[in-house]
């Protein structure tokens, strides 16, 4: 773990996962700074190292001056549901917005950036949606950062069904598979929403590979290691 304390950028955290990564975050004693960036800022926040700010998601001007002086950024912004936006607007949020806050945080001297992403993405996939996600991780490589986290899960375990019938099906349904899924197959187990918050929030603080890809059993590694932040 790292002695040091830590000084944090995230934008999506008032998503579902990034919910339960700030949720996360504010828990430790550790953190110097953790500053929000986001459509709209989020209420009854009383920590006194949160900062936030009003911006928008696909203009690096309106962010840029807010990023210098951090370790490192935590980016949670994406489509909820991309089966039900434009491939256009699946691109312009989950892409190219994404890699435009990675590029302003380059410029700025973060050192590790993490990004939630998703299990099976490949930029040479069939699948446009892994295909976009994978052609992503190409180019965040290729921003060389110090230190390049991926979180891959597979389906995500909300104790609330956010997008009606069919989500609630398989939240009902998925974590029976988990005794079937072994071996290769452990990374598509259901994670549990709070256990993928505080995997990427304990990550921060764990010593890491320059480019590491985070599935199912890195998660429970990584909140193992790292008792509290």
């Amino acid at each position: 773990m790292h002695s040091n304390q830590q000084s944090i950028l995230m934008l999506g955290a008032s998503g579902t996962v990034g919910t339960a990564t700030l949720h996360a975050l504010l828990k430790g004693h550790n953190i110097q700074k953790l500053t929000l960036l986001g459509r709209s800022p989020i209420p009854n926040l009383e920590a006194n190292f949160v900062q936030q700010y009003k911006i928008n998601v696909s203009d690096p001007e309106s962010y840029q001056h807010y990023l210098s002086d951090h370790n490192t950024a935590i980016c949670t912004l994406g489509v909820g549901q991309p089966s039900k936006v434009s491939k256009e607007d699946f691109v312009k949020i989950d892409k190219l917005a994404v890699l435009d806050f990675a590029k302003a945080c380059k410029m700025e001297g973060v050192k590790h950036f993490e990004l939630l992403s998703s299990v099976g993405i490949n930029s040479r996939s069939s699948s446009f949606y892994l295909r976009t996600k994978g052609e992503l991780v190409d180019e965040l490589k290729a921003l060389d950062f110090d230190r390049l986290s991926i979180f891959k899960p597979s389906m995500i375990l909300t104790p609330t069904n956010r997008y009606g019938l069919s989500q609630a099906v398989v939240l009902k349904v998925w974590p029976l598979f988990k005794p079937l899924l072994m071996g290769s197959l452990r990374k598509y187990r259901g994670v549990p929403i709070h256990v993928l918050g505080q995997a990427i929030a304990k990550n921060v603080f764990a010593e890491g590979e320059s480019f590491e890809e985070l599935q199912w059993d890195e998660f429970y590694a990584v909140i193992q290691m790292i008792k509290s932040i």
